[in-house]
């Protein structure tokens, strides 16, 4: 039987993917694709006391270099300008917060998933 996934368009796909694996590591996903007009964060989750958000990136082939090597400074910028609306309507001035960023390779068929971890800061450094 056919995982629901397969039949996601490859954003969607991807982020359905990037979803179960954070599942499974123990993260909580309390949100996808949150936009703002400044921004959009893929996937918001909580590790603990920690709010995520994440950057899924997505790739066929290698041909224009790894997803990850896609999160160039204006999107990490984006990403936070999302990430702080978020905050400020959810009262999470306070919590820790931490930009991940969630790469996965189609080339060989199947997911290959790599996870930055406190890929970049609230500054985009």
């Amino acid at each position: 039987m056919a995982d629901r996934a397969d039949q996601l368009p490859l954003g969607a796909r991807g982020e359905a993917v990037a979803c179960r694996y954070l599942e499974a590591k123990g993260l909580r996903v309390l949100t996808r694709n949150y936009r703002t007009r400044s921004g959009e964060v893929d996937i918001v989750a909580r590790d603990g006391e920690v709010t995520v958000f994440v950057e899924v990136k997505e790739r066929q082939d290698a041909e224009h270099g790894e997803g990850y090597e896609a999160v160039t400074i204006g999107k990490r910028r984006r990403v936070i300008r999302a990430a702080q609306s978020y905050a400020a309507t959810h009262g999470l001035w306070e919590a820790r917060l931490r930009f991940d960023v969630v790469s996965i390779d189609w080339s060989a068929g199947a997911p290959s998933l790599r996870h930055d971890e406190g890929a970049f800061d609230s500054q985009g450094r």
